[in-house]
C-alpha cells in the first residue's frame, strides 16, 4: 500500500430530488404543517421525492506519481467524485483514501476568502495544506508570477474578475507542492494562452513525481497528460486503461445520424430555459458527399417557453479521432445578429469552403440566452469529409495537425432575407467547453 496515492472502494452517492425542505417562521407555521401532514397520511397526495445515484460502486486505485484522467458526458459523476476525494461531501457508501497533502481545484477560488487580498489568500491555502510560513515565503514570487496579477495581489480577491481568480487559484494549487494535485474542467474559463499555461505545469509537476488527477473534456490534454483514463458513466466507472482506447471507446458511441433530432438527449449543460431540438449539417450546394472544399450548411432547430433576449448560437467542429478543435462559429462575432428572436424557430450557417483535409468530424452546440448557458450538447452530429480536387495540389493530405480560417454568415429562419454579415471562424486548438 506505500505506493497508492488514492483509493476508492465501492464509492456511492446519492441525492434526494424533487422536494425542498419547508422553513417554518412561526410557532403557526410549524403547528400548520403538522395539522396538513395528518391529512397526507390519511389518503391526501402527499409531495413525492425522487432519489438519484451520482455515483454507484465506483472503484479503482491510483498509484503515486501517476497522472489520470478522468473523462465522461456531462452529469456523469466526475465533479461528485471529486468533491468526495477532496473532502468536500461524504459517500453515502464505500469509502475513499487519501495518501499525502492533497490540493484540489474544483470551483473558480476554491478555499479563497473573498474578504482576504491575494497575497493573503495565498497563504491562507498554504496554511490549510500544512505548509510553513517559511515554505510559502519561498514560493510567494513565483506563484504571483505565474498568475500575472502583480499589481492586484493586494486587493480583496471579491473585486477580481473569474480570470483573475482562476489564475491565482490554480498558481496557488499547483506551486504550493502538494503531492496529489487535483484539478476540474475550471481550467476553460481562462484564455487559451493561460489554459496552454497550466497544461505546461500539470506536465512538469507530473515530472517531479507527483499525482495529478485531470477531469477535462479537453481529449487531446487528456491523451497527452495522462498516463491512464478511467470513464465514467451514469456514476459508475465502465473502463479503465490506456488513454488512446478509452477515449476512442468514449468518443465512438456519442456519434448520431447528421439529421438527429436532440429532443430525447439527457447529457446536456445548461439551465434549460432554452433547448436545441435539432440539428441539420448538409452541403450547401445540396449534393449528398462532403469533400474538403465544401460549404458547409448547418441548421439549428430551438425552442423556448417564451422569447430569447441576447441569443448567442455556437457550433464547434472537431476531429474524429483525436478530438482535437477545427473551427468555431459563433453568432456573437456578427455585430448586427438580433437582440431578440422568436420563441421558437431556427436559425443556419453557411460557411465557406471548409479546406479540412478528409476524415470524421463531430459537432457540438451550444446555445446562450442573455450572456448564461441555456443548452449545451456535446457530439450533437458528425459529418465525413471526402478528399476533393484542389487546384495546385495533386493530393489533399491525411489529416494530421489543421489550422486554418473558415468564412461564414448566420441566419435567421424567421426571417427571410435577413442575414448576419460575413464573418471568419478561428481555427480551435484546444476544445471549447461553454461556460
Amino acid at each position: 500500500m506505500s505506493d497508492v496515492a488514492i483509493q476508492a472502494e465501492n464509492l456511492s452517492k446519492q441525492y434526494t430530488i424533487g422536494t425542498a425542505k419547508i422553513r417554518h417562521d412561526t410557532l403557526r407555521d410549524q403547528l400548520m404543517d403538522g395539522l396538513t401532514s395528518l391529512f397526507r397520511r390519511n389518503g391526501h397526495a402527499a409531495p413525492t421525492s425522487d432519489t438519484i445515484w451520482a455515483l454507484k460502486d465506483v472503484s479503482f486505485e491510483i498509484k503515486q506519481g501517476e497522472v489520470v484522467g478522468i473523462i465522461g458526458r456531462n452529469g456523469a459523476g466526475k465533479s461528485t467524485l471529486l468533491k468526495i476525494l477532496s473532502r468536500i461531501t461524504e459517500p453515502t457508501t464505500g469509502r475513499a483514501k487519501v495518501y499525502g497533502r492533497l490540493a484540489s481545484l474544483l470551483e473558480v477560488g476554491t478555499g479563497f476568502h473573498g474578504e482576504l487580498t491575494g497575497r493573503e489568500n495565498i497563504y491562507l491555502n498554504g496554511a490549510i495544506l500544512g505548509m510553513r510560513k517559511t515554505e510559502i515565503d519561498r514560493k510567494l514570487d513565483e506563484i504571483i508570477a505565474f498568475a500575472e496579477i502583480d499589481r492586484f495581489i493586494d486587493t480583496p480577491v471579491k473585486r477580481y474578475s473569474s480570470g483573475m481568480y482562476v489564475r491565482l487559484a490554480f498558481a496557488v494549487a499547483a506551486h504550493l507542492e502538494p503531492e496529489i494535485l487535483i484539478v476540474d474542467e475550471v481550467l476553460a474559463v481562462g484564455d487559451s494562452a493561460f489554459q496552454r499555461k497550466c497544461l505546461g505545469k500539470m506536465g512538469s509537476v507530473a515530472k517531479e513525481g507527483r499525482t495529478v488527477l485531470f477531469v477535462s473534456h479537453n481529449m487531446p490534454a487528456v491523451q497527452s497528460l495522462c498516463s491512464r483514463v478511467i470513464l465514467i458513466h451514469g456514476g459508475k466507472c465502465i473502463a479503465n486503461g490506456n488513454p488512446h482506447e478509452i477515449i476512442h471507446s468514449y468518443l465512438t458511441p456519442l456519434f448520431v445520424s447528421d439529421h438527429s433530432s436532440l429532443e430525447d438527449r439527457e447529457d446536456r449543460a445548461g439551465d434549460r430555459s432554452a433547448k436545441i431540438v435539432s440539428l441539420q449539417i448538409e452541403n450547401e450546394a445540396r449534393d449528398k458527399v462532403i469533400q474538403s472544399t465544401t460549404c458547409l450548411k448547418i441548421t439549428l432547430g430551438y425552442r423556448s417557453d417564451k422569447a430569447i433576449m441576447h441569443p448567442r448560437f455556437l457550433v464547434c467542429l472537431y476531429d474524429y479521432h483525436s478530438s482535437a478543435g477545427l473551427y468555431l462559429m459563433d453568432t456573437e462575432a456578427a455585430d448586427d445578429f438580433p437582440e431578440i428572436i422568436p420563441q421558437e424557430g431556427s436559425v443556419t450557417c453557411v460557411t465557406g469552403p471548409l479546406n479540412l483535409t478528409p476524415g470524421r468530424c463531430t459537432v457540438n452546440v451550444a446555445l446562450f440566452r442573455g450572456g448564461l448557458l441555456a443548452d449545451h450538447v456535446e457530439c450533437a452530429g458528425n459529418l465525413d469529409i471526402e478528399s476533393a480536387m484542389v487546384p495546385h495540389l495533386r493530393r489533399i493530405p491525411n489529416r494530421e495537425r489543421v489550422t486554418g480560417i473558415i468564412n461564414y454568415k448566420w441566419q435567421i429562419n424567421e426571417s427571410p432575407g435577413v442575414s448576419v454579415g460575413d464573418r471568419q471562424a478561428l481555427p480551435l486548438g484546444e476544445n471549447v467547453n461553454p461556460k
